[in-house]
């Protein structure tokens, strides 16, 4: 835990505060895009204390809620990053951050389990993300806990804490179950940030459009995602897609809005292909093989 807690700063906008973990010896931080999206001001206390430092946006890939932050000055100690892909179920961890403002906060639990998609909405400026392959801990997050550390025993950063489950009924946070964005994730998106601010490597697959929701108006239900825009050069267009065209599914999974798609599309991979069903303007439904490309972000 000492090994790592001074890695773990907590970060205040002028729209809220959360946590972040140092990436590098620059002064890099990565947090989640959701704490820091839209932010005009950016501050970085240490867990120890002392003055909080300005921070400048480096970049953001809102797919994955990853941003990246930077300080100059201070003496900020890089965090020691573990492998994701060797966690096991059952393997105990620690969550590290600043809930509710209280800096330096640990909780235990334990990996509950692996490779979930996990969705978040947006808010504000940040536009909501779907994550692939994240971690499910019983180690508590709390508000302000998002872009803090998820630890191994042996000090090694596996995850950034990003969101606590709700109960669906009630919308409370459901004790217990938690969720953070892989490590193998941070160290493949992170790094692009740093070098340009953008990402072109995402591991992300994408059909090549531009979609929005359709919401039927009188029971206000979610009924499908409308194509606004197609890609030139990508996979729809390839398979014949339009705008105006509404995607009903992806290789069989219903995709009655944007939430939906992004997650069926966070399980597969670009080069492959998926089996979209589609709606026409004349009502028509027909099924089209679209080769995935990649998501880009930035």
């Amino acid at each position: 835990m000492d090994a790592v807690l001074p890695s773990v700063v907590k970060i205040q906008t002028d729209q809220g505060q959360g946590s972040g973990v140092v990436f590098d010896d620059q002064g890099n931080i990565v947090t989640n895009a959701h704490v820091v999206a839209g932010a005009k001001k950016i501050e970085v206390t240490s867990s120890g204390g002392g003055s909080p430092l300005a921070a400048s946006p480096v970049g953001a890939f809102a797919a994955d809620d990853l941003a990246v932050v930077k300080v100059d000055g201070g003496s900020l100690r890089p965090a020691s990053w573990g492998e994701s892909g060797k966690a096991k179920v059952g393997q105990i961890v620690l969550a590290m951050g600043n809930p509710l403002g209280l800096a330096g906060s640990v909780t235990n639990g334990i990996v509950s389990a692996l490779h979930r998609t996990v969705s978040t909405k947006g808010e504000g400026a940040f536009q909501g993300s779907t994550i692939a392959d994240a971690i499910q801990t019983s180690a508590a997050i709390n508000p302000g806990n998002s872009g803090g550390a998820l630890v191994t025993l042996e000090g090694q950063v596996i995850g950034i804490p990003t969101a606590a489950a709700s109960d669906p009924q009630i919308g409370a946070a459901a004790a217990g179950i938690g969720f953070a964005t892989p490590s193998d994730t941070v160290k493949r998106i992170v790094p692009q940030l740093v070098r340009t601010g953008k990402v072109s490597n995402s591991g992300r697959a994408a059909l090549g459009v531009v979609v929005r929701t359709i919401v039927d108006p009188q029971s206000g239900q979610r009924t499908a995602v409308a194509v606004a825009e197609v890609q030139q050069g990508g996979g729809a267009a390839a398979a014949g897609i339009q705008a105006g065209d509404l995607i009903l599914s992806v290789n069989g999974t219903p995709t009655p809005d944007q939430t939906a798609l992004s997650s069926v599309l966070a399980t597969l991979k670009p080069g492959g292909t998926a089996q979209v069903e589609v709606q026409k303007a004349d009502g028509s439904r027909k099924q089209v093989q679209v080769k995935l490309g990649e998501l880009p972000g930035g």
